[in-house]
């Protein structure tokens, strides 16, 4: 008996399927999302899936699964151990998204190489590009072990027989977008094929145990293309972020089933590939000017490590009737919030001045703690009077101009101390959490009016 084809609307956000065109998604109530794509339905008595699939399930109890420290495996480059909470845990499945050319392809083929020189098994699959041009990268990154094998092929079918058959340690596929399923008739990248190809390589990283990183492609909005179904089934999902024209690149966990997703990794773009870079502190405020009025420091936290940037603010009366706001690296509302506390709890005309704030280095930040430094780098510029070149700041800004507690602010003025600033402004809340540190002093403010004293 023949497949019998059909066509049926999938929903681009979550996945959801419905035998006709919908103006909203009744699942995720996102608008224009549904596409229409050709089905192939097996026919009677033909089974799907891998052999994986087909082994016979077996329960257990809770009590009799055993979790070690062996089970996760270093990659040997530490900013990327740190987003995944310590290293790669075994049989997990791995996206990694961010925009073209940013480094996704460069970063995975240096964890091959990591993992290769330590006489683990990895595959890698490219859909991408073929074994000359991996093998130009490569010879940029240095030397290579025997136990890296490759592979360019895009057909699911023989991906799976491919790694049921050399069983390796870690796979990567590059890229998701580019294999297709010959059971589902749509396109490569379309949703169908997506979730589908996605499903194969789960059942065979669970099954087999393999650890598997899987590159997807990102839309203009900076998401993971294809169904956001995509998302729950891995494990963890990665992004990379930066401009791929400057050199510094930040990998962003944004879920992660096995350990946290508030830890990021910064690295530098060079041409053998990508460098650590260990200490960001004080790569984002290298080049910072000195005695400019409307730059201050502050610091903000990334999960557990504390990253001290640089906040410009550039004031400049204001040409016509509507003055115009600009921020880059910070919340657009955010900056138009304390200007209004500006206004108003310090009496400052900031109604008829143009305002443009920027965190230099090209870093985004929306911790709350960085509003103090906002609004001191605001009222510098304004009044066209700079911040002692040895000061950081940091703490939440309320609408009645008082300046609250932020956490972890011992962490904070550690690394100010650290990287050799005299004195730290930070909320008087915090005063008795931070106690007296030896080399830096710590001056505590409870609102607005008392922070502008040390302009």
């Amino acid at each position: 008996m023949a497949k019998i084809k059909k066509s049926i609307y999938f929903c681009q956000n979550c996945g959801h399927e419905e035998s006709k065109w919908l103006g909203q998604c009744p699942m995720c109530k996102e608008w224009n999302t549904f596409v229409e794509e050709k089905v192939s339905t097996p026919a009677a008595g033909v089974s799907r899936g891998s052999s994986v699939a087909k082994k016979k399930s077996q329960i257990v109890t809770l009590s009799s699964v055993s979790t070690t420290d062996e089970e996760r495996t270093k990659t040997g480059i530490k900013e990327l151990d740190r987003v995944l909470g310590g290293g790669i845990v075994q049989g997990s499945l791995v996206l990694v998204g961010g925009d073209p050319g940013i480094g996704k392809s460069t970063l995975l083929l240096q964890v091959c190489q990591k993992l290769a020189a330590r006489q683990k098994k990895v595959l890698y699959i490219s859909g991408e590009e073929s074994l000359k041009q991996i093998k130009l990268r490569a010879n940029r990154m240095g030397e290579f072990a025997d136990s890296l094998f490759l592979l360019c092929e895009t057909n699911l079918a023989a991906i799976q027989s491919v790694i049921e058959k050399e069983t390796p340690d870690v796979a990567v596929i590059d890229s998701i977008q580019t294999m297709y399923n010959e059971e589902v008739s749509s396109a490569p990248g379309s949703v169908s094929q997506v979730r589908e190809s996605t499903n194969v390589l789960m059942q065979l990283a669970k099954g087999l145990n393999i650890s598997t990183f899987i590159v997807g492609h990102v839309t203009k909005e900076g998401t993971v293309a294809g169904p956001r179904v995509l998302e729950h089934m891995v494990d963890t999902v990665l992004y990379f972020e930066g401009d791929r024209h400057a050199s510094y690149r930040i990998l962003r966990g944004v879920k992660n089933r096995f350990g946290s997703t508030n830890e990021i990794g910064v690295f530098e773009m060079r041409r053998e590939g990508l460098c650590e870079v260990e200490n960001p502190s004080e790569f984002m405020l290298s080049g910072k000017p000195e005695n400019a009025a409307g730059s201050v420091v502050a610091c903000a936290m990334e999960g557990t490590r504390p990253m001290l940037m640089e906040i410009q603010a550039l004031i400049c009366r204001s040409n016509f009737g509507m003055p115009r706001r600009t921020a880059a690296g910070l919340d657009y509302n955010r900056v138009n919030l304390l200007m209004a506390v500006l206004e108003k709890r310090m009496g400052l005309p900031l109604s008829n001045y143009d305002a443009y704030v920027n965190i230099a280095g090209g870093i985004r930040m929306n911790e709350p703690a960085a509003d103090l430094g906002i609004v001191m780098a605001i009222a510098s510029s304004y009044k066209n009077k700079p911040i002692a070149e040895d000061t950081i700041v940091f703490g939440e800004v309320g609408l009645s101009g008082e300046v609250r507690a932020v956490s972890m602010p011992e962490q904070r003025v550690a690394e100010a101390k650290k990287l050799g600033f005299k004195t730290c402004i930070v909320p008087s809340v915090t005063l008795k959490s931070i106690g007296k540190v030896d080399g830096i002093e710590v001056i505590g403010v409870s609102s607005v009016n008392q922070a502008m004293n040390y302009i």
